[in-house]
């Protein structure tokens, strides 16, 4: 009897197991050929918000994809596209080179087909489809966000900025953004010009400046950058402003 029932608890075990490890590589039509991403699903069947997770100059790495999971494991369809088409940078030169070269439009492509993927989905409800990005993937998100009339919620972190109100108007979707006061790249004076625009354009924003962090400062694996405190403020941010924007239940 104790061995069945260690047999069934292993079983349960398994079951378990694969209920949270709904994931896979997906691939769509885009400029240049197919793009693909990373999937992530939520354990539970149904209709579900979805997040675009767009990753930082370093490619879609393991910590993209952690972040992924993260929001599947919140209830949201998280796909992770692969902006540079299967290559992950080493080192800052591979991954300068690799965000240097990246064609814009390309990306832009496969963000938008992304969204049009996701929309298609019957377990995804295209009308609570948000974006978020980090550092390069910040700017993407934004842009998204312009470029996208249906994007439902929008996350920039660290990522480029604009300051002409004319430029933002497109957006259609509240923002969240969380920058660093100590990133060299993304000054606080820039940070404070892109919140001046939005209020400007009459969009609904919601901007902090975390005091002494600099650039990627929500990422581990930025040694001489990563700021524990903020990250997992950033994060409360992040999952609340998300679960009201794309109404998750």
């Amino acid at each position: 009897m104790r061995r069945i029932s260690v047999l069934f608890l292993s079983l349960f075990i398994a079951t378990a197991a694969l209920a949270h490890e709904r994931k896979e590589t997906v691939h769509y039509a885009s400029l240049g050929g197919d793009a693909s991403g990373y999937l992530s699903l939520p354990a539970s069947h149904g209709n579900h918000p979805a997040v675009i997770v767009i990753q930082e100059w370093w490619g879609l790495d393991n910590w993209i994809k952690e972040q992924t999971d993260r929001f599947a494991a919140k209830g949201y369809v998280a796909l992770a596209p692969d902006l540079y088409r299967g290559k992950v940078a080493k080192d800052m030169n591979e991954a300068h080179e690799l965000s240097r070269g990246l064609p814009h439009d390309r990306a832009m492509a496969d963000l938008r087909n992304a969204f049009k993927y996701l929309a298609t989905r019957k377990d995804v409800d295209a009308s609570r489809i948000g974006v978020i990005g980090w550092c390069m993937g910040g700017g993407f998100s934004l842009d998204l966000g312009l470029a996208e009339p249906k994007i439902a919620a929008t996350v920039v972190n660290y990522g480029h900025l604009m300051a002409d109100p004319a430029a933002v108007k497109p957006l259609s979707s509240p923002l969240l953004g969380n920058f660093g006061e100590k990133d060299n790249g993304i000054p606080p004076k820039d940070v404070e010009a892109f919140e001046k625009a939005l209020k400007a354009a009459g969009k609904s924003s919601d901007i902090k400046i975390y005091p002494g962090c600099g650039h990627a400062f929500m990422n581990p694996n930025n040694t001489t950058g990563y700021n524990k405190a903020a990250a997992e403020d950033a994060w409360k941010r992040i999952d609340a402003f998300l679960a009201k924007a794309l109404k998750l239940s």
